[in-house]
Parts: C-alpha cells; sequence; structure tokens
C-alpha cells in the first residue's frame, strides 16, 4: 500500500501523523510525508520519506483559514507524483480533503483530543450545542471555498460535517473526554494520542531548588494573555515553571518572575519532570499531561481550548485558572493545590493508562488499511 501523509506541518497535528507512519512503514507500507522545511527534519528523524512542498506557508496551520488552495494545491501535485491509495491528512487541512476526492481516494483525518463539531446526539446542552453548531459552520465556510477553487461542485449531504469527515476522522482522546451519552458521527472514532516526538539532542539544563510546573501557551483567540497570571503565579512563589511558547506571540515575562521561557520541539522530557501541566488546553500538552499523569490547570480561550478544557473538568484531571483579575495569591496557590491533589492526580494517571493501553498508532493505522481497502 502507498500511503500519503499530507498533515498541517505545526507540531501538534505533524507528530501524530508521524506516529501513524511509523507504524504503516513498521508494516511494510510506502510512507511520504508531504512536508515543508520545518517539517522535513522531524519527518525524517522518524524514518520516513519526505516529499517537499513548495509554498511552506500551505501547510502551516496559522494559515489555514486562508492557504487552503495552496494546500490543494500542493497535495493534488504530490498525488499526481507518488500516485499513492490512501491519504492521511489533519483536521483542518482543507486541501487534502479536496484534493482526495478529486482524485477519488480515500482520506483519513486525524483529529484532536476531543470532538469539536455537532454530536449526532446528546452533548452537554443547548449552549454547547449551538457553539458546536456554529464551529461547523465556519469550519465549513472555508472547506466550500477551497471545493470552489478548485472547481468541485457543491455537495449535498445529508450532515453538514460529512465532507470534513473524511473515509474516517479519529480523535486522539478518550471516550471520559467527551460528554456523557454523546454520540459521534459513524465515521468518528477515537483511536488515542499517536504521541511521537522528536528526541532532545541534549537534556535541558534545569534548577533543582524549587519543584516544577510545564506551561504550554496556546493562541489567545482574541481572549486574556495568560503572561500577567504566569508572572503572578510564578513570582515569590513555591514553584519555578518552565514555559512552552509554541505558536503564542513574543515572551512576556518579567524579570523577577521565576520563568524559563522558549520554543522546543518536544515536551515530554519536561512533562516527566513537572508536579503539573498549566495550558490553555490544546490537544499536544493536555494529552502529554495524562500519558504522564499529571494533574492539569487550565485556562481556555476559543476553539479547541474550550471543548478540551470543559472535557478535562469533567473528567476530573484539572482544575481551572483563576480568571484575569485574581491576586496573586489566589493564583499562587492555584497551582500548589492543583500538583498535590491526590485525586487529580490518580485521575490523571487512570486516564493516562487507558490511553497508553489503547495501542493507538496500531488503531489508527488499521483504520487507514481499512480505509484503502
Amino acid at each position: 500500500m502507498n500511503v500519503l501523509l499530507c498533515p498541517l506541518n505545526d507540531p501538534g497535528y505533524l507528530y501524530p501523523a508521524l506516529a501513524v507512519g511509523r507504524e504503516l512503514r513498521r508494516r511494510a507500507h510506502t510512507v511520504h510525508v508531504l512536508a515543508g522545511p520545518r517539517a522535513a527534519p522531524p519527518a525524517t528523524a522518524a524514518g520516513l520519506e519526505v516529499s517537499a512542498v513548495t509554498d511552506a506557508r500551505a501547510l502551516s496551520v496559522t494559515h489555514w483559514t486562508v492557504r487552503g488552495p495552496e494546500q490543494y494545491t500542493e497535495v493534488a501535485r504530490a498525488v499526481r507524483r507518488l500516485r499513492p491509495d490512501v491519504l492521511v491528512t489533519s483536521v483542518l487541512c482543507h486541501g487534502a480533503l479536496v484534493a482526495a476526492e478529486a482524485a477519488g481516494l480515500p482520506v483519513v483525518v486525524l483529529g484532536l483530543a476531543a470532538h469539536l463539531w455537532p454530536y449526532r446526539d446528546g452533548g452537554a446542552g443547548p449552549a454547547d450545542a449551538h457553539d458546536r453548531a456554529w464551529r461547523l459552520t465556519e469550519t465549513l465556510k472555508h472547506y466550500r471555498a477551497v471545493r470552489e477553487a478548485a472547481g468541485l461542485a457543491p455537495r449535498h449531504d445529508r450532515f453538514p460535517d460529512t465532507p470534513l469527515l473524511g473515509t474516517a476522522f479519529l480523535l486522539r482522546g478518550h471516550p471520559v473526554l467527551e460528554p456523557a451519552g454523546a454520540e459521534l458521527p459513524p465515521a468518528v472514532r477515537h483511536v488515542g494520542p499517536c504521541w511521537w516526538e522528536p528526541e532532545p539532542s541534549s537534556t535541558e539544563p534545569l534548577p533543582d531548588s524549587k519543584p516544577l510546573a510545564y506551561v504550554h501557551l496556546g493562541r489567545t483567540f482574541g481572549g486574556a494573555s495568560l503572561w500577567p497570571r504566569l508572572n503572578a503565579a510564578f513570582t515569590s512563589g513555591t514553584y519555578r515553571a518552565v514555559v512552552e511558547l509554541g505558536r503564542s506571540g513574543a515572551p512576556e515575562a518579567d524579570a523577577d518572575a521565576d520563568l524559563i521561557v522558549g520554543r522546543r520541539p518536544w515536551m515530554g522530557p519536561l512533562v516527566d519532570r513537572a508536579d503539573l501541566v498549566l495550558t490553555n488546553a490544546t490537544s499536544a500538552p493536555v494529552l502529554a499531561a495524562l500519558l504522564r499523569g499529571k494533574p492539569l490547570l487550565v485556562a481556555p480561550n476559543g476553539s479547541e481550548q474550550q471543548v478540551l478544557a470543559a472535557g478535562c473538568l469533567r473528567a476530573g484531571v484539572a482544575r481551572r485558572l483563576p480568571e484575569p483579575g485574581a491576586s496573586a495569591a489566589e493564583l499562587r496557590a492555584a497551582v500548589e493545590v492543583t500538583a498535590r491533589d491526590p485525586r487529580l492526580r490518580a485521575r490523571a494517571e487512570e486516564i493516562g493508562g487507558l490511553l497508553a493501553e489503547g495501542k493507538s498508532e496500531t488503531r489508527a493505522a488499521d483504520a487507514v488499511e481499512s480505509a484503502a481497502h
């Protein structure tokens, strides 16, 4: 079987696809990764063959709302050149979905840790259902624009989310992160984290005079920046924080705040050393925390963050960071209480065990093989 991985090239999307690609390659399938300059080194480190893109921004999640036609062009060109039997892509990579349809190929979509769009039945109530419907409507606007640019006729599906789900849509979390009784669309299933990241070239030296928190920043989506609360929580407190900037903007750490700030292509070794993970609640840091049995302190803004934070709170693995305007004492206490809460830790260890036992790469590779046949 000839497989073309065409994920978004940012680590949170790229690395799970590489995990699946490694399992497919282990099964003796031919696997190519469509990658720009920043994605090529980790793809090579994963032992997979790289197919270079000419437009490095086409597969960037930062540009997913405006670069869909360029995504389509890059994926369609790779399909003509490599003649794959099946595509594997990321949620929000609409150009790959349209290219697969145009070529008559099956496509497997790697989703996030929780489902973002409407359920077929059930859910967390009217407000949640409204938010999911709005999110789907906005996503479909961008998808349809890519279809139109590619010259494909409009679709008329019974359920509007059908074209976004591909042949199979794989969630990387666990059912416990969805509302109780929620019914997913038939194409959607949980496989688990599909965890992979590059090995660090060396161990990052960190002072050991204080216990450690790992902080992973996401986009703000027009919401409140975490920096004022981080500066307050980690000044004159018990904990030191290692802060991963990810796709967030420039750091705003105070000089006297106990914060070690950087951008790293991996997080696992730092999460291993931390007592808790503080995050806006995007998939990668949440899954990293759960796989290692670490409690979460969540501060969501928009999009995925609200959905996954709610799932973590329902599942009993997280507390919510006090809102902007909270005192420094309240913020420091939130860090300390979360780190020392035995119930949070036990629940995180329990769910992390479920995720690890799920053999996620095996399940995902099975889904790809099934889609191709």
